[in-house]
């Protein structure tokens, strides 16, 4: 399954990451050179949550502002309890 979220639509993205070295100007250097660049992943943070879809609750993935923004409605909690009939079986 992708990393991808179920309702904003957020998945893993490309970039770069810049090396760098050097002194500021402003600080009496040369100037700051970029001495590498490197290919990383920006990865969303993607959680499984329990949420109420088309009115049945199932598990789904999705991404930490997803959840708040409040765009995932938890289901209810169960309060159902045995009766006393049936726990002396």
């Amino acid at each position: 399954m992708s990393r991808k979220c179920y309702f904003t639509g957020r998945r893993t993205t490309t970039g770069r990451k810049y090396a760098h070295r050097g002194r500021a100007k402003y600080l009496g250097g040369v100037g700051i050179r970029t001495t590498g660049k490197t290919k990383r992943k920006f990865k969303p943070n993607i959680q499984k949550v329990r949420a109420v879809v088309d009115g049945v609750p199932q598990r789904i993935r999705v991404s930490a502002k997803a959840i708040k923004m409040g765009l995932v409605v938890k289901p209810l909690k169960r309060t159902w309890k045995p009766d006393a009939d049936q726990t002396s079986r």
